[in-house]
């Protein structure tokens, strides 16, 4: 197979290395190395080898298939102001590697069909959010998993790398399918929120506009919504509950305490004095930092079912990097926080029922 263009620039941005820098690790000149990464001159056996060395990438890896790098300006990409250009790239290139696996996935198994509508006629978030759920039968009770119920409805969930902390979370829909990063380093009530955010973004933002803040406006309102509604908040909140009521809330909808005390104002459940008390006393307590009385972390049920199949083949996972011709860092990387890794004789965690679970099934290609 040919010499991959995109593969080279896929690992170097993986590694966050400028072409300067890669190509003075290599010893060869800028100009040479970017006539490689887009023509029209091809590097050596030898010259290959010495990238992959200094990449550690497999020297395989840079003779697959070509890989796409999405554009920024296509994805949701959140306080673009607190990433460097570096982050993002390493996160892009991340992506383009997740594409590869989900489509290495489908080959072998038969993923949840895809149900996520195209919401941007609605009037607003808020009504969006009512329109999902209804679309989505969920009523207004509590989600208990919402990365069991993005992927049962079709949407394709990764993790960041785990040294892209300042890059929240990130959404994009790909051949008719929608994806979503996560920074699994934040805490389970944060993810849930990210995971509902990148929601308004796929269901709002699908066909672009609006872009910037008033998206990512638009994405919280969004969120908020669909994690507490207002019919349910005015059912079962008291006005102005004290914090310790509030506490026990939270934990029932699974939001930080922050995004809950929010909502209530948002909505009217809060007055603004009492509302602007509760802020200071969040603060005072820490509780903005660390998150008190915190909920179980989600994970993903259709990568922890893949992987437990593959198992079963004796298919593990430096087995999977090796198809792709990765390390093995990379796909760990990829479904980091996602899927637990086995601990010999620890006991399972007992999970709520879970009627959003994604059902998975292997396709006629098999796990080979």
């Amino acid at each position: 197979m040919a010499f991959s263009r995109s593969r080279l620039t896929v690992a170097r941005l993986r590694r966050g290395r400028t072409r300067k820098s890669l190509a003075e690790a290599v010893r060869m000149s800028e100009k040479a190395l970017y006539g490689y990464e887009h023509g029209p001159t091809t590097p050596s056996e030898e010259t290959v080898e010495a990238l992959a060395h200094v990449l550690r990438f497999p020297v395989s890896f840079f003779y697959g298939p070509e890989l796409e790098l999405f554009s920024t300006e296509g994805a949701s990409f959140r306080a673009l102001s607190r990433t460097t250009a570096k982050q993002r790239e390493r996160a892009r290139a991340g992506g383009a590697l997740a594409f590869e696996l989900n489509s290495w996935i489908e080959s072998r198994f038969s993923l949840p069909a895809v149900d996520v509508p195209d919401l941007k006629p609605e009037k607003d978030a808020e009504a969006a959010a009512l329109a999902l759920r209804t679309h989505w039968a969920l009523g207004d009770s509590p989600i208990s998993n919402m990365i069991h119920l993005l992927e049962a409805k079709g949407v394709r969930v990764y993790s960041l790398a785990e040294d892209c902390e300042e890059v929240d979370a990130f959404s994009l829909w790909r051949d008719n399918r929608p994806y979503v990063f996560l920074n699994t380093l934040k805490s389970g009530e944060h993810s849930r929120f990210d995971a509902a955010h990148e929601l308004g973004h796929l269901v709002l933002h699908q066909h672009g506009a609006p872009s910037g803040q008033p998206a990512e406006h638009e994405a919280n309102r969004f969120a908020s919504a669909f994690l507490l509604p207002r019919t349910a908040a005015f059912g079962t909140i008291s006005r102005n509950a004290s914090l310790d009521y509030l506490m026990k809330v939270k934990r029932a909808w699974g939001l930080s305490l922050a995004a809950l005390v929010y909502r209530l104002h948002e909505i009217g459940l809060l007055s603004d004095w009492y509302y602007r008390t509760l802020c200071i006393e969040i603060q005072r307590q820490g509780f903005r930092k660390q998150e008190p009385q915190p909920g179980l972390r989600e994970h993903s049920q259709v990568l922890a079912k893949v992987f437990e199949l593959l198992k079963a083949e004796k298919i593990m996972r430096h087995d999977v990097a090796a198809k792709l011709s990765w390390p093995v860092e990379e796909l760990n990387a990829l479904i980091f926080q996602l899927v637990l890794s086995a601990i010999p004789g620890a006991k399972k965690p007992t999970a709520p029922k879970d009627h959003n679970r994604p059902q998975l099934s292997v396709s006629s290609g098999g796990a080979s």
